[in-house]
């Protein structure tokens, strides 16, 4: 099967997805043409890459324009927003969406595709209701080309740390989780909390001032505020070196640092909503039952009455995000390595994920 993969091969989230698609196809000699979304190709972040498989997706980008053909399947991974634009008569487009009300232009992009997966089923199920008959799951997967389980040891035994990631915006609670989370732990020497929460498309001066005004401008010894990390041997690093991660993000079509810290056995407090869903469980993860949605709108990534991003997010009651994270310290007591979300790495492969997507392509 010839096929063609329209896909952004960068640093950030889809280029992580895209890559690991990309060592898959790689590994199984197929024949792709690609077509980079963005035009440049950035691998930069990635650990372990042999020059075959730089070669070849090079050679891969140099025949597209000569061996392409519209009558062949392809496969895109890109927002909803741009991706009425497609290379075939039959794209698979893999994308995301993290609130809960599709716009009217929104339907029509998924429509306008031969299929669109989800990773996210509660995603699917909104679109399924509004008429789109050709949405799919299809779950994301364990790094692990990037990421691996250390066995350093990053303090006495004695602290606790927690570690806070995703980029800050409102939609992922950030400012929320900070507050609770310091009034009950700040400053107590027997836990830290690490914060990967660098968002790149902010300017530093306005994430400082983000941040200040969640700490009331006041030092916490115990918290840290780390900076852009450009390679993912660097972020395997900091993912090791906490006991527990925190996932309360109100919307989240997956949770890729989340997931990829449980899957290399770390225990972790999470809000049981959507992406979350398709791979957090009571048996891996310390689930916290949302208290409500809220407005998603910061006037910076969701802006109210556009045609795309319009809805809710979900928020939690701080009691019961303190609850869960005292039950994880009581867990990383017991045992310091989250047996069941060692499973992760299995359950959801990138052989398995590169299998189910070509499987959509046929």
């Amino acid at each position: 099967m010839s096929l063609t993969v329209n896909v952004p091969i960068n640093p950030v989230s889809f280029g992580q997805i895209s890559n690991l698609f990309l060592r898959e196809l790689h590994k199984r000699n197929q024949n792709i043409n690609i077509f980079p979304i963005g035009n440049n190709i950035d691998l930069s972040t990635q650990s372990n890459i042999d020059q075959s498989f730089v070669d070849w997706i090079q050679s891969s980008i140099n025949k597209s324009y000569s061996k392409h053909n519209r009558n062949d399947p392809s496969f895109k991974l890109w927002h909803l927003n741009g991706s009425l634009e497609s290379y075939s008569n039959k794209q698979v487009l893999l994308s995301f969406y993290e609130l809960d009300s599709p716009t009217k232009e929104e339907v029509n992009v998924v429509k306008n595709n031969h299929k669109v997966l989800f990773s996210s089923e509660y995603t699917v199920n909104i679109f399924k209701s509004l008429g789109c008959d050709n949405v799919y799951y299809c779950p994301l997967a364990f790094d692990k080309y990037n990421f691996s389980k250390t066995n350093k040891a990053y303090s006495n035994g004695e602290r606790i740390t927690f570690n806070l990631v995703g980029k800050l915006e409102k939609r992922k609670n950030h400012k929320k989780v900070l507050s609770a989370w310091i009034k009950k732990y700040g400053n107590d020497k027997r836990y830290a909390l690490q914060c990967s929460i660098y968002n790149t498309f902010l300017k530093p001066e306005d994430q400082s001032a983000l941040i200040g005004q969640v700490l009331d401008n006041k030092n916490y010894f115990n918290i840290q505020f780390l900076g852009f990390m450009g390679q993912n041997a660097l972020y395997n690093d900091y993912l090791n070196s906490a006991d527990i991660v925190i996932g309360m993000s109100g919307g989240e079509g997956w949770g890729l640092p989340e997931f990829q810290s449980v899957a290399l056995g770390k225990y972790a407090i999470v809000l049981d909503v959507n992406g979350y869903k398709s791979w957090a469980n009571k048996d891996n993860s310390i689930l916290v039952n949302p208290s409500e949605k809220i407005e998603a709108y910061d006037n910076m990534f969701f802006r109210k009455d556009q045609p795309f991003n319009q809805g809710n997010i979900f928020t939690f009651d701080e009691d019961e995000f303190i609850a869960g994270c005292e039950k994880a310290i009581e867990q990383v007591r017991i045992n310091s390595v989250n047996t069941n979300g060692l499973k992760l790495q299995d359950q959801f492969s990138s052989e398995n994920m590169a299998d189910q997507i070509l499987n959509h392509l046929k």
